[in-house]
């Protein structure tokens, strides 16, 4: 299920690298340092500030009141104003841009102001006024030199690509990247005509359509920046304080080595990017390049997304048909996209992430240090690799030598890739796992601030667990189970302190999905409610908050669409076609597939455990199919056969063939008049959001916001549509019901819309989302 969210889970990067808060500069030795302007204007700047050292000005942005400095009507006037005087002012011969925070130079372009824009044109215009400004700074007659330090991202890397010269700092927080297209936008202040010339049209072309993260040293040698700068040790100030002071100091040298000409700004190209500079600028190969680029986005998104083919279209209309169009087109296209349901979906996720990431509970009155895991299968493993990575002393306990070996082998791979691909060093690596003690007893269980159970998913086990580790444990420790479906008040029924029982629901594979979706009880305090917060938060996860109740809100949403899909198969239509007409409706993982992936045996315990829970209306396709491929050993992937046949290193899988006598047992006659693809697709949809709409309906899910980034995050919903609720506002609530009415006709109460879903289609002025 990795794959289902992967894509979009790049999202969560935007607002984490900042951490700091600003800091207070002193000039280096031996220069003077003055204010450019005694202007009234400069009183009133909250934003951006200037000083003259020598014959260079210091710019510095500091967004107030934020961690990190976004592209804001205010800061874009402020900086304007400061660039203006610095071409007046004949003292300065150079500028140096700098952020006070030292974790964010800027992270982009503030989202509230699009989003504020009522129109197209008006977007458009941002776009425009942003593209000259940056034209000036890249025209300017004095150098610009770039001082990063921290997230350079979206707008801006735009300004720090349009300066004459980039020194950033060799630091794991200072990326540089394009993240638009995860907000269903593009670079919209010349990003698109720049980036191509930079780094080349295959880079820029990876940059921007994949938005993914560069760290310093890459950039470097990609020719996106210049110059690096080891950050500095503790001393004095912090080391971070440190580190920002001394980039200003060599970025300012650079800027006087320009101006002076003691230092060229002209980048040497090795023989591999000439080589590449040489075939691009012939209008074939472009043509061939676009193509092929083209085609992988096609297969990708399905056709669903539009910012990656607007992308293209504007990178391509720059190189073929000059500057001037490229810009026209990229500001228009900037206009056209900030108004499409897409990207007011993906910008609802990226709001609805930074809702997750706060902790609504407050802070807990004692902070989990050590935190025992129960169970090293693949998701207790897991658990304690996201525990241990940030930091968490953990123990991995299990009953069996070849279990916990097993776990623990897990936990050291997860982590050796992290090596393999540069983001931590071998010995950064040892040093987290000496924080990892595996075991088969309770020993240290008496330090534990909590306990996170991954036993299989059996009340007896759980309850058995549950009771050897209230003997042992302190009074303050938590007890949490990672169970996906079993009421968390049943196995609370078994504690001698209710209170500190908890649920925390992750999703495999716990280091790839970034959902945890917390579970409490009526009896679970708020202070346990805090830590498990708390904890999930340091582990990196986006989390959601959902009352007690079968299945919770993920996997109670999941059943209904799961039965449906078994009905869709008992109908005659074959896996690959299932998989398909799914994907095409947005879903990243086919819904067949999707069964294999969580495993028949799974399903099927989840699928007996809802149906008895919440009857007829769980009902559809028959769950005698499922144990049949139970009992055959058809248990999907894990088990190498499924509806599939699974070989290592296989991409292309064959259906099972096993299978073949199992549907034919289970054929049921199908009605033309709903098994069209359009109403197949509806079919599973209806079933999910329904669903969803009854968890808030009945208190389960506290907000829509947070329904959608769990059936986003967890589920694979599809990110283009934002969500469950969010799809219910743009598709409509009443065209919804309507179409719940005509399944309802031909398979009964499984489709009946509930409550919620008919007062909004009852009142078309009512949304989820305002």
């Amino acid at each position: 299920m990795a794959a289902a969210v992967r894509a979009i889970g790049s999202l969560g990067r935007l607002p984490a690298a900042a951490r700091a808060g600003p800091t207070r500069h002193t000039p280096p030795r031996g220069y003077a340092c003055r204010n450019i302007s005694a202007s009234s204007a400069l009183q009133n700047r909250t934003h951006v500030s200037c000083d003259i050292k020598g014959d260079v000005a210091v710019v510095r942005f500091n967004t107030p009141n934020s961690k990190v400095n976004t592209l804001s009507k205010q800061l874009s006037a402020e900086f304007t104003d400061v660039m203006n005087e610095i071409w007046a002012n004949e003292t300065v011969r150079s500028a140096v841009l700098i952020s006070s925070k030292p974790g964010s130079f800027i992270a982009g372009a503030d989202l509230n102001m699009l989003e504020a824009c009522k129109t197209a044109q008006e977007v458009t215009q941002l776009s425009q006024d942003g593209q000259k400004m940056l034209e000036k700074i890249e025209q300017s007659p004095k150098p610009v030199v770039a001082a990063i330090s921290g997230s350079c991202l979206g707008g801006g890397l735009e300004v720090a690509i349009a300066c004459h010269y980039r020194v950033a700092t060799k630091d794991r927080k200072t990326v540089l990247g394009t993240p638009e297209v995860l907000l269903g936008l593009l670079p919209g202040a010349g990003g698109t005509q720049r980036l191509p010339k930079m780094v080349g049209l295959p880079a820029a072309f990876d940059m921007m359509l994949t938005g993914r993260n560069i760290r310093a040293d890459r950039a470097k040698k990609m020719g996106l920046v210049d110059q690096l700068v080891e950050p500095l040790g503790p001393g004095l100030k912090a080391p971070e304080a440190r580190t920002i002071e001394y980039l200003e100091e060599v970025a300012i040298g650079f800027a006087r080595g320009l101006a002076n000409k003691t230092v060229s700004a002209k980048r040497s190209r090795g023989l591999m990017q000439r080589l590449t500079d040489y075939a691009m600028a012939l209008p074939f190969v472009r043509q061939q390049v676009y193509k092929t680029v083209e085609s992988k986005v096609q297969k990708q998104t399905k056709g669903l997304y539009p910012a990656p083919l607007k992308i293209i279209e504007v990178v391509k209309t720059g190189l073929d048909q000059g500057r001037d169009a490229g810009y026209l087109i990229e500001a228009q296209s900037f206009g056209q996209l900030a108004v499409t349901k897409e990207s007011k979906a993906l910008m609802g996720l990226y709001h609805g992430q930074v809702h997750c990431k706060k902790n609504k509970f407050g802070h807990p009155q004692k902070e989990v240090k050590t935190l025992a895991v129960l169970g090293a299968g693949l998701m207790g493993a897991g658990i304690a690799q996201v525990s241990v990575d940030k930091g968490i002393k953990t123990i991995l306990k299990d009953t069996a030598q070849k279990g916990l070996d097993r776990g623990q082998q897990q936990v050291y791979k997860g982590l050796n890739g992290k090596v393999k691909k540069k983001s931590l060093t071998s010995f950064e690596r040892d040093s987290i796992l000496s924080n990892l003690m595996g075991q088969l007893d309770y020993k240290g269980f008496e330090k534990a601030d909590m306990v996170i159970e991954a036993v299989f998913e059996d009340i007896s086990v759980k309850h058995k667990v549950l009771k050897e580790v209230e003997a042992v444990i302190p009074t303050h420790c938590i007890f949490a189970s990672n169970t996906s479906a079993l009421p968390i008040s049943q196995i609370a029924a078994a504690s001698k302190r209710p209170e500190k029982v908890i649920g925390m629901h992750y999703f495999s594979p716990v280091d790839k999905m970034q959902l945890l979706e917390i579970i409490t009880t009526e009896k679970t305090s708020q202070d346990t409610a805090a830590s498990a917060v708390d904890v999930g938060l340091k582990q990196g996860k986006v989390v959601i908050v959902v009352k007690d109740g079968p299945g919770f809100y993920t996997t109670r949403c999941l059943g209904p669409m799961l039965s449906e899909v078994v009905r869709v198969l008992q109908e005659g239509i074959d896996p690959k076609r299932v998989d398909a007409i799914s994907t095409a409706f947005g879903f990243p993982v086919g819904a067949a597939t999707l069964i294999d992936e969580v495993g028949v045996d799974v399903a099927t315990h989840v699928a007996e455990d809802l149906g008895k829970a919440f009857g007829q209306r769980f009902g559809g396709g028959s769950i005698d199919l499922f144990k049949l491929m139970v009992q055959k050993g058809f248990l999907g992937r894990k088990a190498g056969k499924g509806f599939y046949v699974y070989q290592e290193g296989v991409k292309n899988r064959s259906l099972n063939s096993g299978m073949d006598e199992i549907l034919e047992k289970f054929r049921v006659p199908a009605n033309p008049d709903v098994c069209s693809d359009e109403d197949i697709q509806m079919r599973l949809v209806t079933r999910f959001v329904n669903e969803a709409a009854m968890c808030l309906q009945e208190g389960i899910l506290s907000n829509p916001v947070e329904g959608d980034i769990g059936a986003v995050f967890g589920l694979g919903f599809p990110p283009c549509l934002g969500g469950p609720f969010r799809f219910t506002d743009s598709y409509g609530a009443r065209q919804l019901v309507d179409k719940l009415r005509k399944y309802e006709a031909v398979y009964g109460s499984q489709f009946t819309p509930c409550q919620l879903l008919l007062d909004h289609a009852n009142s078309p002025s009512r949304k989820f989302h305002q």
